[in-house]
């Protein structure tokens, strides 16, 4: 993978043990990884790094990933962001409520790291 190609993606995990294991997995892959702790934060390095694909827990401090996803999504400068969720929450009412705010996919933890990558490559074969 070029320097110019390298793709961006923002891994958004409250929980450390988890966003380490997503940043050494991509970084393997030849990923830019950029990690936030919380919404808020996953917003704010959204909107400053533009990356090409987000990593979205649901659950997390000062910021659901819905409200994330939604607060991207309608906003024409990031709506281009690919969205996949990662998350605990299981039920098919929390799927479809992740998809309608703006998720491109939905992942329950716990994951295989395969298909997850795999997610992530099909994702973002269609961008750059």
């Amino acid at each position: 993978m070029s320097e110019t190609a390298r793709k961006k993606i923002l891994v958004v995990d409250d929980e450390p043990d988890v966003a380490s294991l997503l940043t050494l997995m991509l970084k393997s892959q030849g990923y830019d990884v950029i990690v936030a702790g919380d919404g808020q934060e996953a917003l704010e390095k959204a909107r400053s790094a533009n990356p090409d694909l987000i990593l979205l827990d649901v659950m997390l401090p000062r910021m659901d990933g819905y409200k994330v996803a939604r607060m991207l999504k309608f906003d024409e400068n990031y709506s281009h962001i690919t969205i996949i969720m990662l998350t605990a929450k299981i039920q098919e009412k929390d799927k479809a409520i992740g998809l309608e705010m703006g998720a491109n996919d939905y992942v329950t933890k716990p994951f295989d790291t395969a298909v997850l990558l795999a997610k992530v490559q099909t994702a973002l074969a269609g961008k750059g």
